[in-house]
């Protein structure tokens, strides 16, 4: 019998707490925003389209780590306080390699570890 892989992700537009549920306990694994060190620009103004399209960037690079993360799941779980999830939700439905994935979206507020772990566990049961 093949055992599901499943994950739970709790995430924010800067970090993501990959939860995978393995015989009723977690893995986890954090991923985090990469920001380089803030330049220093005494004129703000002509940079401010060019610090916006970095802010892009690194949401960008981020969001693909954790699609990276969960290409060999067949169930997930997006959960968390922010639009983050949704976001997320929506660059993978836009990727067929995604579509035999059973992907769900829940609201949830800021959360311990320990919660975070207990709502996963739950949810996959």
């Amino acid at each position: 019998m093949m055992v599901k892989k499943q994950m739970g992700i709790w995430m924010d537009h800067s970090i993501a707490f990959l939860m995978e549920v393995e015989k009723n306990k977690v893995i986890e694994t954090i991923v985090e925003i990469e920001v380089s060190p803030l330049e220093t620009d005494y004129d703000s103004g002509k940079n401010e389209k060019l610090e916006y399209n970095k802010g892009i960037q690194f949401q960008s690079n981020f969001y693909k780590k954790i699609i990276d993360s969960i290409r060999n799941y067949q169930d997930v779980i997006l959960f968390g306080p922010t639009e983050a999830k949704n976001e997320l939700l929506n660059l993978l439905k836009g990727d067929y390699q995604f579509e035999k994935i059973n992907i769900k979206v829940q609201n949830s507020d800021k959360m311990t570890a320990f919660e975070m772990h207990e709502f996963v566990i739950a949810y996959f049961k």
